[in-house]
């Protein structure tokens, strides 16, 4: 019988789910440790709506002032891997002190820049620690929460990984509009700052388990292969989203080449890692992926990390090449769609915990391809409320897919696959949206070119590239609905896979 419908009720559920209930001390634990990862994935796309003016004050090019936010990806594309091993050789005290200590530093560092390398160099300190925090995150959540209580909690961290990048361009258009950009470092310095005091003697100081030693045949395969795909994606895509539409088009063979070559890499690293199951210790444990419900939430959460960043960069790219918005109003209109997402997640985590996945995953996957196939229907003079609302829907759908399918990936893990497990979750998180940056600009400029070759003029073609875009990406969405449509909550100790 399916778990999903076999929980118990009445007084009987209620005292089995009585010891289950977190002591408040973990419930403070697991609060500071939202409020950092919610920050520093905040902190991932606050530049993008600053890398204009930045461009004039330190006088340097587009592709040189998008080093910003490819460095980030890249670093974070390079540590998330290496986290699986290193939370098992060293303490989640000493984790977490590591992940606020480089970011703090980091932003100490971009405040202070006095020239572009130098904030550069805060950015690639700043993603180090990002990099430790969201992984260090879910791995103490599966240890502290009980499985019939998780969903309420991942509920929250949804709200980092979903709303945080959403609410990022927002927050930074706002500050930008009244003040200097150092504004946007200092405004998170003291919040992580104080979540490192908070946090640091909450947290487990047990050494990690000894074992063998890193792979460094492991580490030298792994950092150009997952740097080298996220490079090779990111520039096929023009970037992050700067660059005007009628640019996108454009195919880089340099990047061709890296993106290539960071397939093999990630090829003979992905081989290496299955040897190393076997007679050593792999840098990342792919062993996870022979749980049949991790693999399918994991596949439905990539396809959702494509349609939400190509809302995130598609949708202001809209709004400000051919309806003509400025940044702080491009912010302020996606903006409601991130906080609708925040107040629903933890309602949809308790749901969750009482229904399982697949009555929330069917509606809101067949919102989301609702959403983004009349996206594909919006025009020069569509009103800017019919564009809010849109992106409500969006959001609306997003909302009730991504607590399921993390939490239904997760769930199933046993411990000692905790660390494995998310840091896998994470690489290919930043793997998807690359690729969905890359993909749906890509759609967007071939889309734009061939009407363009048909005689529309400039601004008609580049309106044909967006909604080409959004079709591609309702398109894509569908799979979210064929996956949704197999889940199921699996609590852990009953996995339908063997760990040899």
């Amino acid at each position: 019988m399916s778990s999903d419908s076999a929980a118990p009720t009445g007084p009987q559920a209620a005292a089995s789910q009585t010891p289950a209930k977190m002591p408040p001390e973990q419930k403070v634990t697991i609060g500071v440790l939202l409020v950092a990862a919610f920050t520093m994935i905040l902190n991932e796309t606050v530049m993008n709506v600053a890398l204009r003016p930045l461009m004039v004050e330190f006088d340097v090019t587009e592709p040189t002032v998008q080093w910003l936010t490819t460095a980030f990806m890249l670093t974070l594309a390079t540590v998330i891997p290496t986290t699986g091993y290193l939370m098992q050789r060293f303490s989640l005290r000493t984790m977490f002190t590591a992940a606020l200590g480089l970011f703090s530093l980091g932003s100490t560092v971009a405040a202070g820049a006095l020239g572009f390398e130098m904030l550069l160099a805060g950015r690639i300190i700043q993603a180090s620690g990002t990099a430790i925090m969201l992984p260090l995150l879910m791995t103490t959540v599966l240890t502290l929460v009980p499985t019939e209580r998780r969903g309420v909690v991942m509920g929250n961290i949804s709200i980092v990984i979903s709303v945080a990048p959403a609410t990022g361009p927002a927050l930074s258009g706002f500050i930008l509009h009244v003040a200097d950009w150092r504004v946007l470092f200092l405004t998170i310095l003291p919040i992580a700052l104080a979540a490192l005091v908070l946090g640091r003697s909450r947290l487990d100081d047990t050494p990690g388990t000894t074992g063998d030693g890193l792979s460094i045949p492991s580490l030298l395969l792994s950092v150009p292969g997952f740097g080298g795909v996220v490079y090779g994606i990111s520039q096929l895509g023009g970037g992050h989203g700067t660059v005007a539409a009628e640019e996108a088009g454009g195919v880089d063979g340099v990047a061709v080449a890296v993106l290539i070559v960071g397939v093999l890499f990630l090829a003979a690293f992905a081989l290496l890692q299955i040897r190393l199951q076997r007679t050593g210790s792999p840098l990342l444990d792919l062993r996870p992926l022979k749980h049949t419900m991790y693999a399918r939430g994991l596949s439905m959460m990539l396809l959702m990390m494509i349609a939400l960043f190509g809302a995130i960069i598609m949708l202001p790219l809209f709004l400000q090449t051919v309806r003509g918005l400025d940044t702080l109003q491009t912010g302020l209109l996606m903006l409601p769609g991130g906080l609708l997402m925040a107040v629903l997640a933890p309602g949809v985590g308790r749901l969750y915990d009482r229904v399982g996945p697949k009555p929330l995953v069917i509606p809101g996957a067949c919102v989301l391809v609702l959403a983004l196939f009349l996206m594909s229907t919006l025009g020069a003079h569509t009103p800017e409320w019919q564009v809010l609302m849109l992106h409500l829907l969006l959001s609306l759908g997003l909302a009730f897919l991504f607590t399921p399918a993390f939490t239904t990936a997760l769930n199933p893990l046993p411990r000692r696959l905790y660390t494995h497990g998310t840091a896998l979750l994470n690489t290919l998180q930043q793997l998807a949206g690359a690729i969905g940056t890359a993909l749906l600009i890509a759609v967007m400029g071939l889309g734009a070119a061939a009407a363009a070759s048909s005689g529309l003029g400039a601004e008609e073609a580049a309106l044909e590239g967006f909604r080409t875009a959004f079709r591609t990406a309702a398109v894509m969405a569908l799979g979210i609905i064929v996956l949704g449509s197999t889940l199921r909550a699996t609590p852990a100790g009953t996995a339908d896979a063997h760990d040899d």
